[in-house]
């Protein structure tokens, strides 16, 4: 027997029985992980449309068909419906509430100020009122911030949320347009672009955008909390409330967008872009803000938070199983490279004696 089939022998057994332990281990891991819990999947893009998973160590979203899965809710017509309806709400909303900043005294030699209640009251009312009526065909998101609130908390896809996103924006476009083109040019004026208070900061009025729409994306994840049992009255005005509250408060500071669509509207067709970073990033903050502490601090999901934890604390290649064979395995290891040379010279001396003996005994038998 030489060295290098000894060695051979001696790591493939030491292979064999960890593999045997490692398969044993997976085995069990498979019966005590719910696998159904990785099937709503941690990551936002696949979460509509998770599959089942073969691996309990490996989220199945990882992989390519997890991404792909997520596309295949988009190509179809209840969905382009749902596109076509957050189209369409924004498109109205922007029309309605810009048209409410109009000042069509502004040719008087006095012309008055802008009432900041018929404003708020219409950017509140309005949005009731399309939240009422396209709810439950899309959800009447209606707005950039919710739609990434959304996403964040897995409540749709960030493939589905890509083609929200672009309807609202085309819609607050084409909103803007519809109202430029039928408005004189003499009152036309800034035609509802939201911009800095020049008394304060840019900082400052990042801080306001972020408050506003937390507290309305708040109110948004309130009432719609599918958990509450408490809950009377129409939403949809909750929702109201909460826009017409925050134009009454932020309309002297930034103009109160609390939407990135609605000042992207305006923008585009005065092209107006100055400070336009605020209104995008104020909204989306506040509003991920938002849903982020309700849904995982304030009010989360019992069965979710349950499915979690067993995951984490259940994982195949993290428990105790696992790092008492890997403990076993390395000793192994240790003591074999400690008797590596004295086995050499106990094989070696073996095959000698054995060879002497073989040829002692041919001799004897010879004579």
């Amino acid at each position: 027997m030489t060295i290098g089939y000894f060695f051979h022998h001696c790591l493939q057994g030491r292979f064999q029985t960890f593999q045997t332990h490692s398969h044993a281990l997976l085995h069990s891991s498979r019966h005590t992980i719910p696998t159904t819990c990785w099937s709503r999947c941690v990551i936002p893009f696949c979460a509509e449309q998770c599959l089942p998973i073969s691996s309990p160590s490996w989220p199945a979203c990882c992989t390519s068909d997890r991404i792909m899965a997520a596309f295949k809710g988009i190509w179809t017509q209840e969905f382009w419906r749902c596109v076509g309806a957050e189209f369409l709400a924004m498109m109205i909303f922007v029309l309605l509430s810009l048209g409410s900043t109009i000042n069509w005294a502004v040719e008087e030699e006095h012309p008055p100020h802008p009432d900041l209640v018929l404003i708020s009251l219409c950017f509140g009312l309005s949005i009731a009122t399309l939240v009422q009526c396209f709810g439950h065909i899309s959800g009447a998101h209606i707005n950039p911030a919710v739609t990434t609130a959304m996403v964040v908390t897995r409540r749709l896809s960030l493939a589905k949320a890509v083609f929200y996103l672009l309807a609202q924006c085309l819609g607050a476009v084409v909103g803007a347009a519809v109202l430029y083109g039928v408005t004189p040019g003499s009152v036309r004026g800034e035609m509802g672009v939201t911009s800095v208070n020049t008394s304060i900061s840019v900082g400052h009025a990042l801080v306001v955008e972020f408050f506003i729409t937390f507290e309305l994306v708040f109110t948004v994840f309130a009432t719609c909390d599918s958990k509450r049992s408490d809950l009377k009255g129409s939403a949809a005005l909750a929702i109201g409330f909460s826009v017409c509250i925050g134009h009454l408060f932020a309309i002297p500071f930034t103009g109160a967008s609390m939407n990135p669509a609605r000042s992207f509207g305006p923008a585009m067709v005065t092209w107006s872009w100055e400070n336009h970073w605020v209104y995008w990033v104020g909204p989306v903050v506040g509003g991920v803000t938002a849903a982020t502490l309700y849904e995982y601090l304030f009010c989360p999901d019992p069965e979710l938070k349950r499915c979690y934890t067993e995951v984490l604390s259940k994982t195949g290649f993290t428990s105790t199983k696992y790092r008492e064979v890997q403990t076993s395995l390395r000793a192994d290891r240790d003591q074999l490279a400690k008797e590596h040379p004295f086995t050499v010279m106990d094989v070696e001396r073996a095959e000698q004696k054995e060879r002497e003996r073989e040829t002692s005994g041919e001799v004897l038998s010879s004579v």
